[in-house]
């Protein structure tokens, strides 16, 4: 995501941006998991069941607010520690068909997780997808108990690469039914480590292997500097050569499942016998992240609001006392014959809202605070783009978008 701020003539706009990418080619195909069909979809909850984590990688992506804090964020919306109502109103907001469970690392809150498992399948059906993201080898016994409370795949993050240590608990997961499978970075300086685990896997109770494009964030900017990373480019907040050797990767059992010569050494090797999938960092903000605004845009829209390509909502807003509010909107649905169901006062802003359009008829009708607003469908509706649209309103009118 990008934001600016600048000033144009007698107007004021403050943006954020999701990159646009016209062609998108991690498009699911037929042996992506589930999990990953439906994220690809925008239809998956994201739901972050503690920010607390057993081990500090230098790379993990959460920024403060989240690290180490035993937090549960539905989507973007921070909710109470074991409100479940609140995690099935948001599910509920975006037409959910399951929910990725995430942290920190889930595992350190296990007996929440079980509760998830439980309230969200009795609430949506058994058919609602549940998978989980670990780095723990934890106890093979617990396997059973994930499985019966409903959880459908697990993914496990293999700390410092080493995979000896969750062999047995992998086999007690595919045992116990759940799609099983290993979910990392791609760094760019273990490439040599990478390619032998391809290796080593083969002889594991893997199903897939998921391949994320290592990102540079505001939570790791300073350990991904000290490792000399830097970004691939001004678009995406992917580290320079991550994607090329994930592409190496995928390109290496890709071939192998065809019997064709590997396109980087030459070599034909045996079938590995699970599949591999590369999510680049620019599918996961342009394609996963927008479509999941854009349904939560089409189940929560007013009807003064229009659903943008992005995923955002755009309407007008007139600057309102809340002493003036009633007034005001009778008098617009009298003079302009606007149905009332068009035009509403949000008291927390200060503001009429109405269809933009009408806002535009109405500058220099009233003598107040014109904008054009737009803002992400998430549950705290966050400002992206503030711009006034009367000639007499300057930079004085603005504080700094809202964080």
């Amino acid at each position: 995501m990008a934001s600016s701020a600048s000033e144009r003539g007698d107007c004021v706009t403050f943006s954020v941006r999701l990159p646009k990418i016209p062609d998108l080619p991690e498009a699911a195909d037929a042996n992506d998991t589930e999990g990953c069909i439906q994220c690809q979809l925008g239809s998956k909850l994201v739901l972050f069941i503690t920010g607390e984590c057993h081990w500090m990688c230098d790379y993990c992506p959460l920024s403060e607010n989240r690290r180490e804090i035993d937090w549960m964020f539905a989507n973007e919306r921070r909710v109470e520690v074991g409100d479940w109502d609140a995690v099935i109103e948001e599910a509920r907001a975006m037409n959910a068909t399951g929910a990725g469970i995430t942290g920190g690392d889930p595992v350190m809150a296990r007996e929440r997780v079980l509760e998830a498992c439980r309230r969200l399948k009795a609430e949506f059906g058994t058919g609602f997808h549940l998978h989980m993201y670990t780095s723990i080898p934890f106890r093979p016994a617990w396997a059973a108990e994930f499985a019966e409370a409903g959880l459908d795949e697990i993914r496990f993050h293999f700390l410092d690469l080493k995979p000896e240590k969750y062999s047995e608990t992998m086999a007690a997961c595919v045992e116990a039914g759940m799609l099983t499978g290993v979910e990392i970075p791609c760094e760019p300086d273990k490439e040599e480590e990478l390619m032998e685990l391809l290796e080593t896997m083969r002889d594991m109770p893997v199903q897939f292997l998921n391949l994320n494009e290592l990102e540079i964030t505001v939570g790791n900017h300073d350990n991904m500097e000290v490792r000399g990373f830097n970004l691939s480019d001004e678009i995406t907040a992917g580290a320079a050569g991550s994607a090329e050797v994930a592409t190496r990767m995928r390109d290496r059992v890709m071939a192998a499942q065809i019997g064709s010569p590997d396109p980087f050494d030459g070599v034909t090797r045996e079938p590995y016998g699970y599949h591999l999938k590369f999510c680049t960092a620019t599918y996961k903000d342009s394609g996963q992240l927008r479509r999941r605004f854009l349904r939560r845009g089409e189940h929560t829209i007013s009807p003064h609001e229009i659903l943008t390509e992005d995923g955002t909502l755009v309407f007008g807003a007139i600057d309102c006392e809340a002493g003036d509010a009633a007034d005001w909107i009778e008098e617009i649905h009298e003079e302009t014959g606007l149905p009332r169901r068009f035009i509403l006062f949000d008291e927390e802003n200060g503001r009429i809202e109405l269809p933009l359009s009408m806002a535009e008829e109405l500058v220099g009708a009233i003598d107040a605070p014109i904008a054009l607003v737009e803002v992400h469908p998430t549950h705290e509706r966050l400002e992206m783009t503030v711009v006034y649209l009367n000639e007499d309103v300057g930079k004085e009118q603005f504080d700094e978008p809202t964080e």
